[in-house]
């Protein structure tokens, strides 16, 4: 692959990738308080944050494709072993706390939605205004560049087809972006923080089922690199 690899479309997906994640975490700060205030047009809601996961995942799989075009192979096959274990495991337990936190925002939404009349009216309060515009300006800005991400990468080498794992984990983030849009500009005004959260949650749970496989994956090749140096 690395004699017909068109590097610069390579590093310009990359780039593509990246910009879309520092949107992603751009639209506010990545956590969130679990009783924050009103989300204003400032904070287009967690959906959008929380695609920032598994989009680290795919940046994490794409990198590491870079550096064996850079590197020698023997080199990166040895280190991307160890660093694909630590990534994963804190990972996985910073995965497992944000999950925690989008349960906790929901439980708390729709206890006070239900709570007639007073929690009801703390709800509209706090989140019956969402900010649905701006959020959906950006899911928009954000699927534009990982699109890019796909066509440059393509460019770059049509092999990268035949890795199931870059396969599957861009469909994955492409599927979830619109499910994000969908969820913000689908249901009743009311009803979008509810929603929002619920997506997020969501995001964060298969992050953690593929953190969990990348971890499992990471602790076979580390056993089976240990042997062979034995």
């Amino acid at each position: 692959m690395r004699e017909t690899m068109r590097t610069p479309f390579f590093w310009l997906a990359t780039f593509a990738l990246v910009l879309a994640i520092a949107v992603e975490l751009a639209s506010s700060s990545m956590i969130p308080g679990a009783v924050s205030a009103q989300i204003d047009a400032g904070n287009p809601g967690w959906g959008i944050r929380y695609l920032a996961i598994l989009d680290f995942l795919l940046l994490y799989t794409v990198v590491t494709m870079g550096l064996g075009i850079l590197l020698p192979r023997a080199i990166v096959g040895r280190v991307q072993g160890i660093v694909a274990l630590v990534l994963s495991f804190f990972g996985c337990l910073g995965t497992i706390v944000l999950a925690f936190l989008a349960l906790a925002m929901l439980i708390l939404m729709i206890s006070l939605l239900v709570a007639v009349p007073f929690g009801t009216i703390a709800y509209m309060a706090a989140w019956g205004h969402f900010p649905a515009g701006e959020a959906e300006a950006t899911l928009g800005l954000i699927m534009f560049l990982k699109l890019a991400f796909c066509v440059l990468l393509l460019l770059a080498e049509q092999r990268f087809l035949q890795n199931k794992g870059l396969v599957v984990l861009t469909g994955m983030s492409l599927v979830l972006t619109w499910v994000i849009a969908f969820l913000v500009g689908f249901p009743p005004f009311f009803l979008v923080s509810i929603t929002d959260v619920l997506g997020a949650l969501v995001i964060a749970i298969i992050g953690i089922v593929w953190l969990v496989l990348l971890l499992i994956g990471s602790i076979v090749g580390v056993v089976k690199a240990i042997r062979s140096a034995a």
